[in-house]
């Protein structure tokens, strides 16, 4: 090293490398434990499992090991998962609402529909010609 400071500084990056890596490993593993609990439907075991990663996602951000914006997303897919899951159980199949259209999709089906009502009546009606249009003399 070049400097004392430096390598001071060098044995405290060593030292909270080693710590971080150790929380990082155990949030990792809560979210996975979570996940793994979920699928499988045991939903009592899976609230636990949840509570217990978000509260190792908030202490990893605390200590700053994680970004506050990082635990707070992996928070929110897990709970996302979590009342997903829960849901499903909840509703019988035959109530669950029929997904939605897109927004778009109404709008184009009935303008083709119109239009080609449109095309239909004109060429059925007899004697309706348009008058040819005449185009201005230059």
């Amino acid at each position: 090293m070049a400097t004392r400071s430096a390598a001071k500084a060098h044995r405290q990056s060593i030292k909270r490398r080693l710590r971080n890596r150790a929380v990082k490993s155990a949030t990792k593993s809560a979210i996975k434990r979570a996940n793994d609990s979920i699928a499988g439907g045991d939903f009592d075991a899976a609230r636990e499992a949840v509570r217990t990663a978000i509260s190792t996602l908030d202490r990893a951000a605390r200590k700053g090991v994680l970004h506050p914006n990082n635990a707070g997303r992996h928070k929110s897919r897990l709970l996302l998962r979590y009342n997903a899951s829960v849901a499903a159980l909840q509703t019988p199949v035959a109530e669950r609402p029929a997904r939605k259209e897109k927004q778009g999709t109404a709008k184009a089906a009935a303008s083709k529909e119109a239009k080609s009502s449109a095309k239909k009546s004109a060429k059925t009606s007899k004697g309706a010609k348009r008058a040819p249009v005449k185009k201005p003399k230059q």
